[in-house]
């Protein structure tokens, strides 16, 4: 399988757990320091390789693409008044509009995970793999997970989960998770994916989290699943999965290693994460441990 270049990216959802702030933004747009998380997904992207991203949205996500356009003439004007110290701020923004091929679409479709990539199904070649992925849910990992997960695919020439090893009981009852043969440290052929079974159900401790590296030939068990939706529940593509795996396509599981699973779309791990970019910061790290120490401190 070859190295995809293309990624979908689901971006449709309400952010209703952040309301009222998602109210007028959308929850894929909130800061991470000085960047909204879904850039930290599209540089992650770009940097395995990516040049085409198609982010699928909905009405209330224009500052999505105004975000990845380049910047007003208004707003270069303000910085170029500014002299040379916003030089690099001008340089900031007019790279994002160019880290790739940047296509919109509108969600349109029954409720469910399957319906953004039927939605963006015309934009891809069914002779080629390519990255589904979300907005608001990532690794931070050396080399990063989009080419830990190339690397899979390369070698054993099948479609490929990113997954995290579960450590709390928790976890169980909110991922997925792989069953099958592990083939190699980290990495399973899949046989199936057990929804939240719970830990003493679980066929394995790997949870299938935040991306998924497909073959073109998915688009055409989506068309399948499409037609026979009886459009009761939620379209979803894990049985879409199943069924390629049933027909003997290679779908593997692939612990993600050397990094960190950030999942923001709720307000604890939002604030967790927003903390460890914090402390990580090259300026702003020592001062935040300085000030979270001391709040500790006076609290216990």
């Amino acid at each position: 399988m070859k190295r995809p270049t293309k990624a979908i990216i689901a971006a449709a959802g309400f952010g209703t757990r952040f309301l009222p702030q998602t109210k007028a933004m959308p929850k894929e747009m909130m800061p991470l320091i000085d960047k909204p998380i879904i850039q930290y997904v599209v540089e992650e992207l770009v940097a395995a390789g990516v040049k085409d991203i198609i982010i699928v949205g909905s009405s209330n996500k224009r500052a999505i693409e105004d975000h990845f356009d380049m910047p007003s003439e208004e707003l270069l004007a303000n910085l170029r008044a500014g002299g040379e110290k916003k030089q690099p701020f001008i340089d900031q923004i007019e790279a994002i509009g160019d880290l790739a091929n940047f296509i919109y679409v509108r969600q349109k479709g029954p409720y469910g995970n399957a319906t953004p990539l039927a939605c963006a199904a015309h934009l891809v070649d069914p002779n080629e793999s390519f990255y589904y992925t979300w907005a608001d849910d990532f690794f931070m990992a050396t080399p990063s997970r989009f080419v830990q997960m190339a690397e899979v695919a390369e070698e054993r020439d099948g479609a490929v989960l990113s997954c995290k090893r579960s450590v709390h009981e928790e976890e169980y009852t909110k991922y997925g998770f792989v069953a099958g043969e592990e083939v190699t440290d980290g990495v399973i052929k899949m046989s199936s994916v057990a929804e939240k079974p719970g830990k003493q159900q679980a066929p394995s401790d790997l949870a299938s989290v935040s991306s998924y590296l497909l073959p073109g030939k998915f688009f055409s068990y989506l068309e399948e699943a499409k037609a026979n939706f009886d459009g009761m529940g939620e379209f979803t593509f894990q049985p879409i999965m199943q069924a390629m795996i049933d027909d003997g396509h290679s779908f593997y599981g692939c612990e993600i290693k050397n990094g960190t699973f950030y999942d923001t779309g709720d307000k604890l791990e939002y604030l967790k994460t927003v903390i460890d970019f914090g402390l990580a910061h090259r300026s702003l790290g020592p001062a935040l441990r300085e000030h979270l120490s001391a709040r500790i401190n006076q609290n216990s």
